[in-house]
């Protein structure tokens, strides 16, 4: 496309000083971002719940989820500071190109013959630098499992298994990594300008297969998944599946209990050939109508297109992506203002551009959040059209007092970072009349209630 190419000679002006607008960018970012959080942080000290929620959650069980959030809150601005102050450091005193450097003396020295070219270099480069930031942050990853998350009663998992999963996620990314990333340098190489076009449709490879072989060869590596038993709660969720048509094929319970206290419920597969799973803590948890309305509303995704449609924009968004990339691919004065004056490699060039991207990024991700918001409302309603309103509305608070998850949010805050609808919100759509027993953790779950957090909130 010629005004790509126009485009990409008007912003490679020698001189120009990438370094200092990119650190601007970043400052920006996390000082807007600091900002939301601080106003978040003001909900989060309130003491009483919203006027919603006060017929439904019990003082003592809002304390908590308050003191969660605002424990989250204080852990995020550190870990926040920890993270800018790596990235400041690794452009300022320009840690890349020295890496570099340092990787091809490396492969020049050590090396077999033959594999001394840019694609060797780039993947020694990847997974050292991939190395280095997972040690540094080996520290918050651990305060966050075994301090933070453990206070509050969500960790299961122990140091073994904790650091198990690490060095299997790191053998996966090399396992993985290393074709794809080879696959990605040798098509920018031999396609010449136009290379956008072969690296989208390498991507929707990639997720193609991801999506078939990930239930198959990779989370069985972390977590097993059985058969759901016969009883009432397969045959409720069988029932719906064929009242909406939907192509199940097996139903599977994850042990999610294994590592934490976590609660979900998904759906993976083909088009023609899906698959239920339900994590082991929902199930416990739960009551069977309770977990089926869970199941409708997610089905309810399905069957209103938001995952077709969030698959498309996910599409165009990888499309805009590489073809903005080669904009920059070939820009000398964005190397150059990084300390890269001889080599320009194009892993750096992709790493320097996605750093360039920031702001649009934060664009895209308001944009994101708020049709997502949009979906789970849909979502909602069609559960309720299938006549789960109660069973909807009665899961999600437990899963609220379960998880302590946050009761109110500034509207500013949510905006930019909730993907889904306060509880609040969602009880109002559903028509919830609130007057219900007030809930009680303890009646719900027993004398030593085991809270539940989702990692994808329902």
């Amino acid at each position: 496309m010629d005004y790509l190419r126009v485009l990409g000679q008007f912003l490679d002006r020698p001189g120009f000083p990438w370094k200092k607008l990119i650190i601007t960018f970043q400052v920006a970012q996390y000082v807007f971002e600091g900002f939301l959080s601080f106003r978040q942080y003001k909900m989060l000290q309130q003491t009483r719940p919203p006027k919603t929620l006060e017929g439904e959650v019990d003082q003592e069980t809002f304390d908590k989820s308050q003191a969660y959030g605002r424990a989250k809150a204080r852990f995020g601005s550190i870990s926040g500071i920890y993270s800018q102050i790596q990235n400041f450091v690794t452009i300022y005193y320009d840690l890349l190109p020295r890496l570099w450097d340092l990787t091809g003396t490396w492969l020049f020295r050590y090396g077999p013959y033959g594999f001394t070219g840019e694609i060797t270099h780039t993947l020694l480069f990847f997974f050292t630098y991939n190395l280095i930031t997972t040690i540094i942050n080996l520290p918050v990853a651990y305060y966050s499992t075994f301090v933070l998350e453990e206070k509050f009663g969500f960790n299961k998992s122990t140091v073994r298994l904790w650091v198990t999963d690490l060095l299997k996620g790191q053998a996966l990314a090399i396992a993985l990594g290393t074709p794809l990333l080879s696959a990605f340098l040798a098509i920018v190489q031999k396609t010449g300008n136009s290379f956008f076009y072969y690296l989208f449709l390498f991507g929707i490879s990639v997720q193609l297969f991801a999506i078939t072989i990930y239930p198959i060869a990779i989370l069985p590596l972390f977590n097993k998944l059985s058969p759901l038993k016969e009883g009432d709660l397969k045959t409720g969720v069988e029932a719906l599946a064929k009242r909406l048509e939907f192509p199940l094929k097996e139903l599977f319970v994850i042990d999610g209990s294994k590592r934490s206290a976590h609660s979900n419920a998904y759906f993976y597969g083909l088009p023609w050939k899906k698959h239920i799973v339900i994590y082991d803590t929902l199930i416990e948890k739960s009551e069977t109508e309770e977990v089926v309305a869970v199941l409708s509303h997610e089905l309810g995704h399905w069957s209103l297109s938001h995952t077709t449609k969030l698959f498309g924009i996910a599409q165009f968004h990888m499309f805009y992506i590489f073809a903005l990339f080669s904009v920059f691919i070939n820009n000398r004065s964005l190397y150059q203002s990084f300390g890269f004056h001889k080599e320009f490699p194009i892993i750096i060039g992709f790493i320097l551009f996605s750093e360039a991207l920031a702001p649009m990024d934060m664009v895209i991700k308001l944009l994101m959040n708020v049709l997502s918001r949009k979906f789970e409302f849909e979502a909602d309603e069609f559960a309720v059209k299938l006549g789960y309103s109660t069973q909807l509305a009665k899961s999600l608070i437990k899963l609220q007092i379960q998880n302590l998850s946050t009761m109110d949010a500034d509207w500013m805050y949510a905006s930019y970072h909730f993907s889904h609808p306060i509880l609040p919100e969602r009880l109002g759509a559903l028509g919830w009349s609130g007057k219900e027993k007030k809930a009680d953790p303890k009646a719900m779950f027993g004398e030593k209630p085991g809270p539940v957090a989702t990692g994808r909130e329902l």
